[in-house]
């Protein structure tokens, strides 16, 4: 009898725990499985020219927006050719189309350096920089990713980074996205579509 009540009271005992870990379990897997927060694509920076701009300036146009810095060796210049080449492949046209520089080494890319910078690719790309603060916040809402890594000498280091071309529409909603290897050619068949 004394065997049978505490093998019923371990039994119990065994159950209440697998519940307590299941509970928790059973919420982190919910909303690891829910869908992503969506891209909200908002932002408030200040671009090359020392002028505060934000999303809500490019109403009514296509905005063709990567997130890079101008240290990088390579992602970040391909990505910003194959933009500009596909704004210039669709003519008349791609004047409604801004091509927008987002930095994530504010710390380096300042207002002289992205004006430099920008002039090398398209005269009309704006290139951004914000604060630290403003920089992380302006990532989440694109959800993108990118953390500095360790200096490999005092100021030297690279930013690691999520390469994605983000196409908005012209309510500053997200249409679609391109990567930076994505050629000028299907980039603009695409984005006419959306003229």
């Amino acid at each position: 009898m004394f065997k049978s009540e505490k093998s019923r009271a371990l039994t119990f005992a065994v159950f209440a725990v697998v519940i307590a870990v299941s509970a928790p379990t059973a919420a982190w897997l919910i909303s690891r499985n829910s869908a992503p927060p969506p891209i909200s694509g908002v932002f408030d920076l200040t671009n090359q020219d020392g002028k505060r701009v934000s999303d809500r300036d490019f109403r009514g146009k296509l905005t063709l927006i990567y997130f890079g810095f101008v240290f990088c060796p390579d992602a970040c210049p391909t990505a910003l050719f194959n933009m500009t080449d596909a704004i210039e492949q669709l003519g008349p046209a791609g004047e409604d189309v801004v091509p927008i520089l987002i930095t994530v080494d504010p710390e380096r890319d300042t207002e002289e350096v992205l004006r430099d910078y920008a002039q090398a690719f398209h005269p009309r790309l704006q290139a951004l920089r914000g604060s630290a603060d403003e920089t992380l916040q302006t990532a989440k809402a694109f959800r993108m990713y990118f953390r500095k890594a360790p200096e490999t000498t005092p100021g030297q280091y690279s930013v690691d980074h999520a390469s994605i071309v983000f196409l908005m529409g012209r309510d500053g909603n997200y249409l679609t996205h391109f990567t930076h290897t994505t050629l000028p050619e299907p980039m603009a068949a695409e984005i006419k579509q959306r003229l």
